[in-house]
């Protein structure tokens, strides 16, 4: 990409950091502008940006000149200025999924990570394998990777190494999986999140048709069902549950800090140790581990590696603990990710006083019963969950189920839930309530404060 000239509106977002820092890492010249700049949040994340070598500029237009491409992520609206401006100049227009496809489809072998959920930490172990293996693998992630953080690289969601050994997530949200043509695909599970469960098995379905190596979750009914149509040659199966998986977890024991088990594949057993808690991180290291033997990797040097996986940030993360109060931060926004980490949370001692903050008006719509049924089933009686107002970026979606609806409906279902619009209010009620042994956990999408407002937590309750 030397001597091209790309522009990134929305360059802050998770998934456009990594690809532009890819980007101008292959030598092409980026520049970006993002709204939180403007409006003077999130400092530190884009002078992480400027010391790419990336220039910044308001989200006004001015930082489009000829010569450069636009590149905008699904948030982006066409009245924004910057595109208003491309249009103006007739500039070529991708979206940041187009982007990533042409990097990922160019490269000589590939590996392209979906599923409703557990996308981020596959690929990030994936990486981490890679990595550690001495492959030199180019990863593309949607979330902070922390065996690739350092001073130089606070924000590590991506790693930039053989253009030609490419690693990264895809997302089925907007279609954009049915671009890809990985080498290996990983389907972690199909479940409710952004489309219907029909369009969702058409499009995992195709992700995996196109693919040289299926490697599929036989724990999960539609992955399974998915897998089915895959030939024999082509798939991987893994699971702890399924005698058909060729990748088998055992004697799975859940730790407070951890998963223990062992996998088996082709006669092979090796016992590991994850860092990470709960099953389905279990679950996700089968996947990760079936996707780099796919690629030629020995499975022992794999599982070695695999051990010293530090996680994502924002995923199950400890912030911190101050006077007996531990405050963690978890990304997770739709039933099946909320599900897995209540029972990981659950499975240990100490009251629960969570703050969700749903990721949108849309997402309440869709799956607003499933999340009030996850919440009112997977918290204890005792734990606590407060309901801030959703995230609103402006535009024209139906508002009419708020958070107020969720908190009813979550009382409903048996749980207890309070909704509170303003998170300063919530901080305050949290941190008057919580008592020595009590876990903070701060959960949702598509808002970067939230890790900010887990760190002034942790502030707060230090003596």
């Amino acid at each position: 990409m030397t001597n091209q000239s790309f522009h990134f509106c929305g360059i802050g977002g998770s998934g456009m950091l990594p690809l532009a820092a890819i980007v101008r890492a292959s030598g092409a010249r980026v520049t970006g502008s993002d709204r939180a700049l403007d409006a003077g949040r999130l400092g530190a994340k884009f002078d992480y940006l400027k010391s790419l070598g990336i220039g910044l500029f308001a989200q006004d237009g001015s930082g489009l000149a000829k010569g450069a491409t636009l590149v905008t992520s699904a948030a982006v609206e066409d009245s924004i200025p910057d595109v208003v401006r491309a249009r103006e100049l007739h500039l070529p227009h991708l979206t940041r999924p187009q982007l990533l496809c042409q990097l990922m489809n160019a490269a000589h072998a590939s590996i392209a990570v979906g599923g409703t959920s557990g996308k981020s930490t596959v690929t990030g172990m994936i990486g981490w394998i890679l990595s550690a293996c001495h492959r030199q693998p180019t990863v593309m992630n949607g979330a902070v990777m922390k065996n690739f953080v350092s001073p130089q690289a606070p924000f590590a969601s991506a790693l930039v190494g053989d253009p030609e050994l490419f690693v990264g997530e895809v997302d089925e949200s907007d279609g954009s999986i049915a671009l890809y043509r990985p080498t290996v695909a990983v389907l972690t599970n199909v479940s409710l999140d952004h489309h219907s469960m029909e369009a969702l098995r058409t499009l995992f379905g195709g992700f995996l048709g196109v693919a040289r190596r299926a490697v599929v979750n036989l724990d999960d009914p539609e992955a399974r069902m998915l897998a089915d149509e895959v030939p024999a040659d082509r798939l991987l199966g893994y699971g702890f549950d399924s005698p058909q998986a060729a990748f088998t977890g055992r004697n799975l024991e859940l730790l407070p800090d951890g998963v223990a088990f062992s996998v088996d594949h082709g006669g092979e057993q090796h016992q590991l140790r994850l860092a990470v808690p709960g099953r389905h991180n279990a679950s996700n290291a089968l996947a990760a581990l079936a996707a780099v033997v796919a690629l030629g990797v020995p499975l022992g040097e794999a599982v070695a590696a695999i051990e010293r996986f530090a996680g994502l940030r924002r995923r199950l993360e400890t912030v911190g603990t101050a006077g007996g109060v531990t405050v963690i931060d978890d990304f997770a926004h739709n039933p099946d990710k909320i599900a897995a980490t209540l029972a990981t949370l659950t499975a240990q001692p100490g009251r629960l006083l969570v703050m969700f903050q749903p990721h949108g008006f849309g997402p309440l719509a869709k799956m607003g019963n499933e999340l009030a049924q996850t919440f009112a089933h997977g918290l204890r009686e005792g734990d606590r969950l407060y309901l801030p107002d959703p995230v609103y970026q402006g535009g024209t979606v139906d508002r009419s189920r708020g958070s107020d609806w969720l908190a009813e409906a979550v009382n409903a279902a048996g749980g207890d839930a309070q909704h509170t619009p303003e998170r300063p209010r919530i901080a305050d009620a949290l941190l008057g309530e919580a008592l020595p042994g009590d876990r903070i956990v701060i959960m949702g999408a598509r808002d970067d404060t939230l890790s900010e407002f887990a760190d002034e937590l942790v502030a707060r309750l230090a003596p």
